[in-house]
């Protein structure tokens, strides 16, 4: 196994990870731009690309992107993603005090942190955790979706959105013909006639996910239209108070908590960088000795941000490669790649894919290793991304989105239309509240959880079976409950507080 895996470590690989690392800072410095961003629209790259290569570029997207949002938070206060919110609290701060490279340099040694602990934690948890799930008939998989799926719901800022949001999903995935060997009747659905020569086979996932994540970020961008901040937007990049490791001295319990917290809101499907940040945080101002000093430009603030969504990485591929539910929006546009190869991840990709899985782990550790020593190292430098007119970047995006998914399936023409159309359709979603993450997983897990559903019903021929098949079920249904026992409590309280500000 081991000579397997060191022959899949080629110099492409190993150029492939750093260079992903590179364009995913671009992309996660520049407010606006997301890492799922970088990786749906960098996704057709990977066409030519072995599949170990192609991961190496994508999770080097993925690492990048997500720590390349603290150059703008702490620079202009404006966060590159939306995990780096917290970031602006403390290390924008510290930028007016002329400590921004400090800030920065603390900001990416933390993200390093975060992203190891997220390496270990997913190489040791993934494994036993899909030991588990092999074990799972269709009542337990149907389950385990219904699961992901009420949990999304339950955290979104709406659960009503929420739930349509993934149910709508769910239906977009069904669209084409019921194929016969998953139990079907061969007839095509939810279409009209007209349509039938184009959505036979239902839309394809790699179009919808780049129109999703790729087009429709850019037509939001593109109608906030270009403002006078944007074209003077001038770095602060002062390093009078310059950046020492003593400023570690008494953080690793933060670093360690901050770490555990977004991984392991990095497992919940659908969650996002930006709860684990928020959480991260609001944690280490409950626990520091002087919380009046969090929020006027504190180290620690920085530390539990940064380290908490590099956690993410890792934690949001636990329950992908174990269970083949993306843990977040970024992960869901990873099984693109997969897809591109042909494999499914469940909980059989681990054992019978063990020197892709060794080899993803190997990618994971050197994308945080290039993130640290490029960003470290060249921070002053890659501070100027974020000054990049949008103007010029936009059409480049756009016309690589465009060539994309016409070239994905070697070339049809209506993968370039449902690339417009979800683009639109994610543009309209993001104006009427419908959340683009509950609807991209129930997308991708839709035609799986009616296939379980279907089998399970065959099997077994009751309803009932759902509830009584395993104490596993039984457990599945209990936290099914409290997930949406907790979105109702959280509705409600949400309420109460709105009507609490009213009257005051």
């Amino acid at each position: 196994m081991i000579h397997t895996v060191l022959a899949d470590i080629t110099p492409t690989f190993l150029i492939l990870i750093p260079l992903g690392v590179f364009i995913g800072i671009f992309f996660g410095a520049i407010p606006g731009m997301t890492a799922t961003m970088a990786v749906a629209v960098c996704l057709p790259l990977t066409y030519s690309l072995s599949l170990n290569e192609g991961l190496a570029l994508l999770l080097g997207l993925y690492v990048g992107g997500i720590s390349g949002g603290l150059v703008p938070a702490i620079l202009l206060n404006i966060p590159g993603t939306p995990s780096s919110i917290t970031t602006t609290f403390d290390g924008y701060p510290m930028t007016l005090k002329g400590e921004g490279e400090k800030a920065l340099k603390v900001g990416i040694a933390s993200s390093l942190f975060g992203g190891v602990f997220s390496m270990i934690i997913l190489f040791f948890f993934a494994p036993a955790l899909a030991d588990v799930a092999i074990k799972f008939s269709y009542v337990e998989k149907f389950l385990i979706i219904f699961l992901a799926l009420t949990v999304i719901a339950s955290l979104s800022s709406n659960i009503l959105f929420g739930v349509f949001s993934g149910a709508l999903g769910v239906l977009l995935s069904l669209i084409g013909t019921y194929d016969i060997s998953v139990g079907g009747n061969g007839e095509t659905r939810l279409m009209f006639d007209f349509m039938v020569p184009y959505l036979e086979e239902g839309f394809s996932l790699l179009p919808v996910l780049i129109g999703l994540f790729g087009l429709a970020t850019i037509f939001e961008e593109a109608a906030k239209g270009i403002t006078e901040e944007d074209l003077s937007a001038d770095l602060n990049l002062s390093n009078k108070v310059r950046f020492s490791w003593t400023v570690f001295k008494g953080q690793f319990i933060n670093l360690f908590r901050s770490s555990a917290i977004g991984t392991f809101v990095g497992m919940l499907p659908g969650v996002g960088g930006s709860a684990a940040s928020v959480l991260a945080y609001t944690q280490q101002k409950n626990f520091c000795k002087e919380p009046e000093k969090m929020g006027t430009g504190e180290p620690s603030g920085v530390i539990a941000s940064e380290s908490s969504n590099n956690g993410l990485t890792g934690g949001a591929l636990i329950p992908l490669l174990s269970l083949g539910i993306p843990g977040d929006s970024t992960t869901a546009v990873l099984i693109g790649a997969f897809t591109l190869q042909g494999i499914q991840v469940g909980p059989l990709f681990i054992g019978d894919h063990l020197d892709t899985w060794y080899t993803m782990v190997i990618a994971l550790a050197i994308a945080n290793i290039a993130m640290f020593l490029i960003m470290f190292f060249a921070i002053k430098h890659i501070a100027k991304v974020i000054t990049v007119p949008k103007y010029i970047l936009f059409p480049i995006i756009i016309m690589m989105c465009v060539v994309g998914a016409y070239a994905i399936n070697y070339g049809i023409m209506f993968d370039v239309w449902t690339l417009l159309i979800f683009g639109l359709f994610g543009y309209f979603c993001s104006k009427v509240g419908i959340e683009v993450a509950p609807l991209i997983i129930g997308f991708i897990l839709g035609k799986s959880a009616e296939i379980y559903f279907v089998k399970s019903l065959e099997s077994f021929g009751t309803l009932t079976i759902f509830f009584t098949k395993s104490p596993i079920a039984m457990f599945l249904w209990v936290l099914i409950f409290i997930s949406l026992g907790y979105s109702i409590y959280s509705m409600v309280k949400t309420h109460q507080k709105k009507q609490e500000d009213a009257q005051k």
